[in-house]
Order: structure tokens, then sequence, then C-alpha cells
């Protein structure tokens, strides 16, 4: 992706290996811009590892920026069977010139560099409907609040009452910082249980958060479920 000049953003699995909280992946998701230049450089890329378009939708613009995952398979010697999905619109994530411009770089001791979905964007992400992504999200944002809790900024600290997930932890944070966490909770209510140090109150709140995400999200994949199943049967 780097040799072909594409703007795109690691996700998933492996992204959150970056993150410290290690996640096992065969494959390689991706967020990438849609626009025409940037797909054609992302075809050369394809190219260059041999890959070819899987499962449906095929490889359009159109069923980028409605939503669908696109899927590809590598046959190049030293990728071979990697697969890559590639998104450019997801439900309740910004789009894509956003993601890009708070996007995580990471460089590694042997002078890669590597572009990242921001951790803020990527616990957004996760937001789905799959059992999986759920112990991830929470794995994701505590790992983040115990690396950075002892020099924790304003922005630290807002996000982690948005986002933390672990009973126990976001009543120490909302005791720490009560002013902010009565701020959060007109918009995430459940933090109020968490001033009032009540950990039982806040995760059976967050099961209802939860439960209410992967609602959302069912009804958001619904038509393009449906889209697909009539690509299927129209398939020859």
């Amino acid at each position: 992706m780097r040799t072909h000049g594409v703007q795109c953003l690691l996700m998933g699995g492996q992204a959150c290996v970056f993150y410290g909280a290690a996640e096992f992946s065969r494959d390689t998701d991706l967020a990438i811009l849609s626009s025409s230049d940037n797909l054609e450089c992302f075809r050369a890329a394809l190219a260059g590892l041999d890959a070819e378009c899987i499962a449906l939708p095929p490889f359009q613009p159109e069923y980028l920026l409605r939503g669908h995952a696109v899927h590809f398979r590598c046959h190049h010697p030293d990728a071979v069977g990697m697969r890559i999905d590639v998104m450019s619109v997801m439900r309740g994530v910004a789009p894509f010139d956003r993601l890009w411009a708070r996007r995580t770089t990471i460089q590694t001791a042997d002078g890669d560099a590597y572009d990242l979905l921001s951790l803020a964007d990527l616990v957004q992400a996760k937001k789905t409907q799959r059992d999986k992504d759920w112990p991830m999200l929470r794995r994701l944002v505590e790992a983040d609040y115990l690396q950075y809790r002892a020099q924790s900024t304003p922005g630290h600290i807002e996000f982690w009452l948005n986002q933390l997930r672990t009973p126990v932890l976001l009543v120490e944070l909302a005791v720490r910082h009560p002013d902010v966490a009565a701020d959060v909770a007109r918009h995430r209510p459940l933090v109020a249980f968490a001033v009032a140090g009540d950990p039982i109150a806040v995760q059976d709140a967050l099961a209802v958060e939860e439960a209410t995400e992967r609602d959302a999200d069912r009804r958001y994949w619904q038509p393009l479920r449906a889209e697909l199943e009539t690509l299927r049967h129209r398939r020859p």
C-alpha cells in the first residue's frame, strides 16, 4: 500500500495489536479513501499482491460508498492466502478525510511506518453486532486508561468517561473527576452511576448500552445484506 501511495488506514485486529489489546487476525482490514485516483492506486497494489476480489459485492466505488466491505485474497508468494477487507463508510464513524486527519502513525523498530485509525475511531468502529468486538472494545479502552492514567490530559479523561466499559475503572475515574463526569453524564447517563460509586448499576447500564448499539448495527446492515442477497441471485 505504501509503495503504490494508497491512502488507507489499518483497522481491525491488527490495529488492536498496535494499541496493546492483542487480537489474532488472519485478515488485514483497511479503511480506504474511495476517490477514483486512490482506488486506481489500490488496484495497482492489488496487482502487486496478485489479489483477487472474492465473494460479493464486486470491487466498485458505489458499493464502498454505500457502506459495504469488499474482500480480496492474495496469491503472491510473500502474502499467499492473506485476506484484505476494505471499507470506506462505517456506521457511526466519521468520513475518511476526518479519519485521516486524526490518524495515528506508528514507527516500528525496523523503520516502517503504519497509519492506523485513531484509538477513538477504532473504538467507534468496533461497536457492531458481533460478539467478538465488545470484549476487544473493552480491552482497547482499558489498556489505554491503564497506560496513561498517571499522566492523563483533559482529552484522555473525557475519552475514557465516554468509552470505558470496565465498571470499577469507570467508577474510579468518575470519583477522581466528578465535574467532568457530571458533564459527560448528560449524554452518557450511565456515568451518573459511576459518580455515585455504584459499579453494579454501571454494569447493568453498560449491558443496555451494548444491546442498543448491537440493535442499531443490525438495522444498519439489514438493507446492505438484502442488497448482497439480490446480487447473489443475479450472479450467473
